[in-house]
């Protein structure tokens, strides 16, 4: 399975209890086919205290959503939009946007 989002691109999240709000991808899980969104999906963890926590507690963190709850944010128009690829006259395999034709970089 291809996956057409990358790490630093903008998405949208189209289900859950974000619906609507957006944000920047963190990493892409290809195993999982899951994405992990900056600020989104916050689950709380309960955590003892270690070196690196000294205080333990309770701490919030973002939860992996499935690649299929996103949609890339277009860096032109700024609405949610497919992805598809595209072979350039000098060979380089690029995505584009299916809404406005344009690059996406």
């Amino acid at each position: 399975m291809s996956f057409r989002l990358k790490k630093g691109d903008t998405v949208q999240l189209i289900a859950g209890d974000n619906k609507g709000q957006t944000g920047k991808i963190l990493k892409v899980s290809r195993d999982k086919n899951s994405v992990l969104v900056e600020g989104k999906n916050l689950v709380k963890r309960h955590t003892k205290p270690n070196r690196t926590n000294q205080q333990g507690g309770i701490l919030e963190k973002e939860a992996s959503i499935h690649i299929s709850n996103v949609m890339l944010v277009c860096p032109k128009t700024g609405v949610p939009t497919r992805i598809g690829a595209k072979v350039l006259d000098d060979g380089k395999k690029v995505r584009i946007s299916k809404k406005s034709k344009e690059i996406v970089e």
